[in-house]
């Protein structure tokens, strides 16, 4: 077993570590066709579209019938993908409301992710349409069933979003959800995409790769993080000084959640196209200005502490507003990006499928060598 103490670091640095890219960090693993996040111009690139042209413009649908195209022989085109999705949302339905009695004790996202472990492990559309449907159908079954109230059927003349806020037994925000879907859809190697994808190489099927990308995303440090958003504005607003609570979170070391990011050396393009949709939201102008004032203060403070730093407002900040006024509880935030995130998971295993080979990085091995006792 190794040991990471003190004697294991120096014996790191004296075989070379410095030579490996730690978290593979600028390590070329795939070739793409799907999206390329350029960090130092801020900008996110979506099978040839930016962000700014698709968020708000175009429909989850749509999206993931761009994401799609080439993967699929018998991927219909773009008007019938969404009428297709729309029966596989009532498929999802029928095929899993038996087990949601039992997926209702865990947590949401569990429950979520152990109902779409049960899908056939194929590699076909129906299969890709299944799963991206599942996560849409299931978490508003699951968030209604844990509060005592009955799951609500899909519609499946209804958009995909609108769909989403229909059964979640809501009546507004559907544009902004689905511009927030369409914002998280893909978004380049990202640990749960690359999790997707080392699955996908080894032939396996589209459940097992969108298993390992919920996963993945479960994480804190990959799709758990717009919750947290939510309790530090309430801290701040219980408060009622913004300077001193960031002041003192700083001071202690606290990582101001929303505020920067690994890959984006600039502002992240996905925090400006959820404002957008955010301010056309009806009903969140007090909770969406007194955001936008947090906001100044942070990067004002975070610009004067760490100026070698880059730490400017990523997707998490308005993220975290928009499902809020969309009627998401906090707790269930991963889920909904995973809502938005499979349509890229199924994109990029299909490619890997198709195109890559089986992957099988090398390691470097570092624990001294034992004689054999006597």
């Amino acid at each position: 077993m190794i040991h990471w103490n003190e004697g294991i670091i120096s014996l790191l640095d004296s075989q070379g570590a410095d030579e490996m890219n730690n978290g593979l960090e600028d390590v070329v693993a795939a070739e793409t066709i799907l999206s390329d996040v350029r960090g130092a111009e801020g900008q996110l690139i979506i099978r040839g579209h930016p962000l700014t042209a698709l968020a708000g413009r175009w429909t989850f649908e749509e999206t993931a019938h761009l994401l799609f195209t080439g993967f699929f022989a018998d991927l219909p085109d773009a008007a019938e993908f969404a009428p297709r999705l729309g029966a596989a949302r009532v498929d999802m339905f029928e095929a899993t409301r038996k087990f949601l009695g039992s997926a209702s004790k865990l947590s949401a996202y569990d429950g979520m992710r152990a109902a779409m472990a049960m899908l056939p492990d194929g590699t076909m559309l129906p299969d890709a349409l299944r799963l991206l449907a599942a996560p849409a159908v299931l978490l508003p079954a699951l968030i209604r069933l844990q509060a005592g109230d009955e799951p609500i059927a899909p519609s499946a003349s209804a958009g995909h979003a609108a769909d989403v806020i229909r059964m979640l037994g809501r009546s507004s925000g559907a544009d902004a959800l689905d511009t927030y879907l369409v914002t998280v859809s893909d978004h380049g190697l990202n640990a749960s995409t690359f999790a997707a994808r080392v699955v996908a190489s080894t032939q396996a099927g589209l459940t097992s790769s969108v298993l390992a990308g919920l996963g993945a995303l479960k994480g804190p440090l990959h799709g758990g993080a717009p919750g947290p958003v939510i309790d530090m504005l309430d801290a701040i607003a219980a408060e009622g000084d913004s300077a001193s609570w960031i002041a003192r979170a700083l001071d202690d070391g606290e990582r101001l959640m929303g505020f920067g990011h690994r890959i984006y050396r600039t502002r992240d393009p996905r925090a400006d196209a959820l404002k957008a949709a955010l301010q056309s939201f009806g009903g969140v102008d007090a909770r969406l200005r007194f955001a936008e004032s947090v906001e100044r203060v942070a990067l004002e403070a975070l610009h004067k502490r760490k100026p070698d730093r880059v730490l400017e407002t990523n997707v998490e900040f308005y993220t975290a507003l928009l499902l809020e006024a969309a009627g998401f509880p906090k707790e269930v935030f991963t889920g909904v990006f995973a809502m938005g995130r499979v349509a890229g998971w199924l994109a990029h295993a299909r490619e890997q499928a198709l195109t890559g080979r089986l992957i099988r990085p090398a390691s470097r091995y570092i624990e001294p060598l034992t004689k054999e006792a006597a």
